[in-house]
């Protein structure tokens, strides 16, 4: 079975102008359509080379797509054509997008799940408005299914971000909602954070043969912790621990890198690639928050790069030949994994106790800014639903 790929780093913040979710035009930035799985097979994912073997390339995007596989961050409805999503991610930050939008094929889907008669009965109004939620996730992501090739990435709520039970529970309340609508369980991945109850859920859930998809790592012990439990897809976002590295000190993880003379988020990357590869670990890599073409270049041999469009455009547009401008060598190649040596620390079972030690300030503070967001939004999600249901002929 073919591994997902979650989504991309960056979140949607839509207003909540139209109460009505008449979809007027939004005055928010764009909606991604976060993708997540079943992608074509990755180039020279396995082999030892590291360089590109061929010269007739057309562009820079055709040269850095032979190592890793490149995925748009892309809008929901722009951009199809010029950069087609692969899979696709359902969120509360999805949702507030559509309801946002003047016109959108979603639009049925949501009103679908505010008139269903299974939520409708429940007595209990937060019961009620947590069935309406579950629908609308699932019905979009059944929408999403049928133009996207891969994985439906679904979105679990960031508020059980530390019940390991409460997220697999609603793991579960999602598949049976997505199997009454024939959306097979192959189509599917479930986005969790990387909070040790999360990660843990992710161990469980696997070994039910439920893929998941931890984000939010920011640090080591995160990314071997989920690499452990063996979780499809690991998430790390560059460019935030990069941002958080040029304003914040005392992260012990980012002082070694920087010392080093290496980039924090993307010496990261190669840490966990290597650990991964090295202990034989069935985790897929995804970047995220990629900031420039020179972190795509550093980054090749990753399994997955979520890219923006402006960085995709400018690659695609880019027809230099690699040996004028660029050398396009593959930086992380499972051989030297091999070579790699962590310290006994580093190699350690990880527990909650030197899961929690390890973390650092660096990951304590962007994972917590992230469940913030998350959670925020989420509750925008159900103000809007609040203020909307019933929906007309209910």
């Amino acid at each position: 079975m073919s591994i997902p790929s979650p989504f991309s780093s960056s979140l949607f913040s839509t207003s909540l102008q139209d109460a009505r979710c008449r979809f007027s035009v939004p005055s928010a930035p764009h909606f991604l359509i976060k993708f997540q799985t079943s992608f074509p097979k990755i180039h020279a994912s396995s082999g030892n080379a590291s360089s590109l073997e061929t010269t007739d390339l057309s562009s820079e995007l055709d040269a850095v797509s032979s190592f890793s596989q490149i995925v748009p961050d892309t809008v929901i409805f722009d951009d199809f054509e010029r950069f087609p999503p692969t899979a696709a991610t359902v969120s509360s930050s999805l949702l507030l997008g559509i309801c946002s939008l003047p016109d959108t094929k979603f639009k049925s889907a949501i009103e679908t799940a505010l008139a269903d008669g299974e939520c409708y009965t429940q007595e209990d109004p937060s019961i009620r408005m947590s069935c309406f939620f579950n629908k609308a996730l699932v019905n979009v992501g059944a929408d999403l299914a049928k133009l996207v090739p891969g994985r439906v990435s679904t979105e679990v709520d960031a508020r059980l971000a530390y019940d390991t039970h409460g997220i697999i529970r609603k793991v579960h309340e999602l598949l049976k909602l997505y199997d009454e609508i024939e959306v097979p369980p192959e189509r599917l991945l479930f986005k969790i954070p990387s909070t040790w109850q999360g990660i843990e859920a992710s161990r469980l859930l696997e070994s039910e043969g439920i893929p998941t998809h931890l984000t939010f790592v920011y640090s080591f012990s995160q990314a071997a912790a989920a690499a452990q439990a063996g979780a499809s897809v690991i998430q790390i976002f560059v460019g935030r621990i990069r941002d958080w590295a040029r304003n914040h000190s005392g992260d012990p993880e980012i002082e070694a890198a920087s010392r080093r003379g290496e980039d924090p988020g993307l010496a990261l990357v190669a840490k966990a690639y290597n650990y991964i590869h090295k202990h034989g670990h069935k985790s897929k890599l995804m970047v995220a928050a990629i900031r420039n073409k020179q972190d795509i270049f550093s980054l090749l041999g990753v399994d997955y790069i979520i890219a923006p469009l402006k960085i995709l455009q400018s690659l695609k547009d880019s027809v230099t030949p690699p040996d004028e401008k660029y050398s396009f060598l593959r930086r992380l190649l499972p051989s030297s994994a091999m070579a790699y040596n962590f310290s006994e620390e580093e190699l350690v079972k990880w527990d909650q106790v030197s899961f929690a030690s390890a973390m650092g300030p660096a990951a304590e503070e962007l994972l917590g800014a992230g469940l913030e967001s998350y959670t925020n939004q989420a509750r925008r999600v159900e103000e809007l639903f609040g203020k909307i249901w019933p929906p007309p002929n209910v």
